[in-house]
C-alpha cells in the first residue's frame, strides 16, 4: 500500500507510474479531492480517460478496486444490498423444524449480516488491511435520479442505513471517483458533495504522449499522423468525436496492418476503429479523409521546416 500523495508533482508521478499521462491541472484536481477526502467528480465526452483514473490509482496506491457500473434501472439492491432471502428460508425451516417458537429471536437471526449480499457501496465501506479501496462509481448519468438521491448519504457521510440492522459506517472513507458522460446533467445536491473536474480532450503534444506510451510497437511517423488526423477529425462537425481510447484502437489496428504511414486507403479501411456512427464514417470516408490527411502532411512539413 502506498501513501497518498503529499504534493501535485508527486500526483502527476503517482498517475504516471501507473502510465496515465495527466495535464497539471487534472492532477491538482485528484491531488485535492485525495488530500481533502472528497469523492472526485470528473465529467468530459467518452473515451477522455476518465474511468481510467480510478484504476490507476487503486493500482499505483495498492488499494482494492470497487466498481459500480450505472445503468438505467440501478436499484439499491443492485448497488448497495440485499437479503440471502433462500438461506433465510432454510434458516427459518431448521428453527421450525428444532421447534423454536420466539419469533422477535427468530427474525433477530435471519436479519443477521451473515445472511446480508454486500453489492459494490457496501463492500466500498469495509475496512481493509490494504486501506481504503477506490470506490468507481461509473457513468452515473446513465442511472435514475432516484438512484442519484439515494447516493447523498453515502458521498457526504459515507455510511449506509440498513433498515433491519441499523448504520454502517466507513472507519475510513474510501477513495471515491464520480465519472458521468454528461448524457443528462447531474443534480447540484451531489455535485456539492464532490471535487468536480471537466476531462477534456487531450492537446496533440500530449496526446501523441499517450500514444507512445500505449503503442509503443506503432512506427513514429504512423503516430504523429494518427494524432494529426484525429486532433483534425475533432473540429469536424460529428455526432461522436474520437476520444483518447479510439485513437489507441485505431493506432493498434493500423500497426497490425503494418502500416508504416496514412494513406487514404487505409484510413477508408480502417474508420470503424476510430469513428462508431455509420453517418460520420461515411461523411468522413473518400476525399474528405484525403483533405484532412493533406492538411496534416502539409502542418508536418511546416513544423519539419520550421
Amino acid at each position: 500500500m502506498s501513501a497518498v500523495p503529499d504534493s501535485v508533482d508527486a500526483t502527476l508521478a503517482l498517475l504516471g507510474e501507473g502510465d496515465y499521462i495527466a495535464d497539471r491541472s487534472l492532477a491538482t484536481a485528484t491531488f485535492l479531492a485525495l488530500r481533502l477526502g472528497r469523492p472526485l467528480f470528473l465529467e468530459g465526452e467518452a473515451g477522455v480517460g476518465k474511468t481510467e483514473i480510478a484504476k490507476v490509482l487503486a493500482e499505483t496506491l495498492g488499494r482494492r478496486l470497487v466498481r459500480l457500473q450505472c445503468y438505467e434501472g440501478l436499484d439499491v439492491a443492485s448497488a448497495v444490498y440485499e437479503w440471502n432471502y433462500s438461506r433465510q428460508m432454510i434458516e427459518i425451516r431448521v428453527a421450525e423444524a428444532a421447534g423454536e417458537t420466539d419469533k422477535e429471536r427468530l427474525e433477530s437471526d435471519i436479519f443477521d449480516r451473515r445472511f446480508l449480499i454486500e453489492r459494490p457501496l457496501l463492500q466500498a465501506l469495509e475496512p481493509d488491511l490494504a486501506g481504503p479501496p477506490v470506490l468507481l462509481i461509473d457513468e452515473l448519468d446513465r442511472a435514475d435520479e432516484a438512484f442519484e438521491a439515494y447516493l447523498l448519504e453515502v458521498l457526504s457521510d459515507f455510511q449506509i442505513t440498513i433498515p433491519e440492522i441499523g448504520t454502517i459506517k466507513a472507519e475510513k472513507p474510501p477513495i471515491v471517483i464520480v465519472t458521468s458522460n454528461r448524457t443528462r446533467e447531474i443534480h447540484d445536491a451531489l455535485k456539492r458533495r464532490c471535487f468536480y473536474y471537466w476531462v477534456d480532450y487531450p492537446d496533440a503534444e500530449r496526446e501523441l504522449k499517450i500514444l507512445s506510451l500505449k503503442v509503443p510497437n506503432a512506427p513514429a511517423a504512423l503516430r504523429r499522423e494518427v494524432v494529426g488526423f484525429v486532433q483534425k477529425l475533432r473540429a469536424a462537425d460529428l455526432f461522436k468525436l474520437p476520444g483518447i481510447a479510439e485513437t489507441i484502437d485505431w493506432a493498434q489496428a493500423l500497426t497490425e496492418l503494418d502500416a508504416l504511414t496514412l494513406d487514404p486507403e487505409t484510413i477508408n479501411d480502417t474508420l470503424g476503429a476510430l469513428l462508431k456512427y455509420q453517418d460520420d464514417i461515411a461523411k468522413i470516408r473518400g476525399s474528405q479523409a484525403a483533405e484532412l490527411l493533406q492538411q496534416v502532411r502539409q502542418e508536418m512539413s511546416e513544423a519539419g521546416a520550421a
